[in-house]
């Protein structure tokens, strides 16, 4: 191994180790998928991951369609939800 590619490797360590003790850790980046799931009194769309919705909707017809516009957007996929919470269909939009 040339001093070049020792160098490289103790400088990436280096970073590696300095960026953990910061918090930055190597996780996988969060996903676009979009859940449409029960709500209230209606339904909601949900990136996977959030706590928060995107948006609701009276009709789970309407949720679908706007969650199919955002996966469509972002090469992600639509998880639709039953009232129960069991999942009835995933769509792919993946390219």
């Amino acid at each position: 191994m040339s001093k070049q590619n020792s160098l490289t490797n103790a400088i990436q360590q280096l970073i590696s180790a300095i960026l953990k003790v910061l918090g930055y850790h190597n996780t996988p980046k969060r996903t676009w998928h979009q859940h449409v799931v029960p709500y209230q009194e209606g339904w909601a769309v949900r990136r996977e991951g959030n706590k928060r919705i995107t948006s609701k909707h009276h009709k789970q017809g309407t949720a679908i369609r706007k969650a199919k516009t955002l996966a469509k957007r972002y090469n992600a996929d639509v998880i639709i939800h039953r009232a129960s919470g069991g999942i009835r269909k995933r769509i792919s939009y993946k390219d």
